[in-house]
């Protein structure tokens, strides 16, 4: 949970230093070895989720980063032998950035992400992207599996408004993460995605409208940065942005860097470039993922590589 000073992403790394990401062929290599990761709920499960979300549980759901306190840190995997692991623990930052006042499709297309994780109510964000499939989400990988647990009860909430759903609760029918983050939850490919069933007869982007997305688009762009954050001084009921000048991370990740805090349940939230504010609409290029606990007013998001294009792919079929 994490900064315009805008979204927040939800891990913290905490003391020693983040694992170093693999080099892009390494990972290039490791995505077409190794599947992307993927659970798909029982229809009993699903019909549970579809009635499980009452305005008071999404309103009471707490953002993830909340629920892993500094006594649920856990050590993160070095990617390949050799590598240093890194302690992390999620926290709150405090927030700077601001309500969206400017309309446009990413009203729509932005929304909150309900789940149970560990038998608790629990909240992300995510943004639904055009795809073959008409119903795909692209979110943090830590909102759909995280401790090794697949999260359950998924729902996706566009234009989500203090528990109401003006545009219905999608049930997922299949969540999915990058390899390297179902492996060892290595931040450089903290991505996921979730698959959405029917409403109502209608596919998700037949509603809501959905934005592109891009992948090994560069680094040092134009962001925008969106996500509801829930944690105090917010209480989720809002779309906050941040915008601003990105750069390549400069310490221990490859991910982009953003000036932003906002606070938990921002992870997820997507990234734009090519933002336009009129229309509301640009290309998907990361989502909030973390913070350094030692280098506040920034937010950090994984680069959208063949890895995250691997997933996309895989999701957008399912």
């Amino acid at each position: 949970m994490r900064r315009h000073r805008t979204a927040a992403g939800i891990l913290l790394a905490v003391g020693a230093l983040l694992t170093g990401g693999l080099s892009a062929a390494t990972a290039a290599n490791a995505a077409a070895l190794e599947p992307v990761s993927a659970h798909s709920p029982s229809a009993a499960e699903q019909q549970k989720a579809g009635t499980f979300w009452t305005a008071d549980r999404m309103r009471g759901a707490t953002p993830l980063d909340l629920l892993l306190t500094p006594s649920a840190a856990k050590t993160l995997k070095a990617p390949k032998p050799g590598r240093k692991a890194t302690t992390i623990a999620p926290t709150a930052f405090p927030q700077a950035g601001g309500p969206w006042t400017g309309g446009g499709a990413v009203v729509k297309t932005s929304g909150r992400v309900f789940f149970t994780f560990q038998g608790r109510t629990a909240s992300c964000s995510g943004n639904a992207v055009t795809s073959q499939n008409s119903s795909t989400i692209i979110t943090a990988g830590h909102c759909v599996k995280y401790q090794g647990s697949w999260h359950t009860n998924w729902v996706f909430v566009p234009a989500y408004n203090n528990g109401q759903a003006p545009y219905g609760q999608w049930t997922a029918s299949r969540t999915l993460t990058t390899p390297q983050w179902e492996a060892s939850e290595d931040i450089n490919y903290d991505v996921g995605a979730a698959v959405v069933a029917p409403l109502n007869g209608q596919k998700l982007t037949s509603v809501t409208g959905g934005q592109g997305i891009q992948f090994n688009g560069g680094y040092n762009k134009q962001m925008y940065d969106f996500g509801f954050p829930a944690a105090s001084p917010y209480d989720g009921t809002k779309l906050i942005y941040c915008s601003g000048n990105s750069s390549k991370d400069f310490l221990f990740s490859r991910d982009h860097s953003l000036g932003c805090n906002m606070t938990g349940g921002s992870s997820g939230g997507p990234w734009f470039t090519g933002f336009s504010e009129t229309a509301g609409t640009g290309l998907q290029v990361s989502v909030n993922s973390f913070g350094y606990a030692f280098l506040p007013d920034r937010m950090f998001g994984p680069y959208f590589g063949d890895e995250a294009k691997a997933l996309y792919d895989k999701a957008q079929v399912s």
